[in-house]
């Protein structure tokens, strides 16, 4: 069953919300909105604005390519992998690829 990306954009936000450790309350205050923004959000009685999407987005130190991209689980430490990596020699590249196979093999 496919999901609708309102639903996607509430459901994510939730998940990240709560893996914080978050209230809804908390959270609505800390990107300075009323009380009940996340709740409303959560509920489906709206959605962000594109706006407050990339505060939001912004709040978890995350792109809003990683906010849609479910298989990363810690977007802001696969960013600062990858933004040190790019400065890394071919040959350096090479190893770091071999590694990355090898863990995932014997996953």
């Amino acid at each position: 069953m496919e999901i609708s990306m309102e639903n996607f954009i509430r459901e994510r936000i939730t998940e990240l919300r709560i893996k914080r450790g978050l209230s809804e309350y908390k959270m609505s205050y800390e990107l300075g909105q009323n009380k009940s923004y996340i709740q409303s959000i959560s509920s489906g009685r709206s959605l962000p604005s594109m706006s407050q999407f990339i505060k939001i987005c912004d709040y978890f130190d995350m792109t809003p390519l990683e906010f849609f991209d479910i298989d990363n689980k810690n977007p802001s430490l696969v960013r600062s992998i990858m933004n040190k990596i790019k400065l890394f020699s071919d040959e350096d590249l090479m190893l770091i690829y071999s590694l990355v196979n090898r863990i995932s093999d014997n996953k």
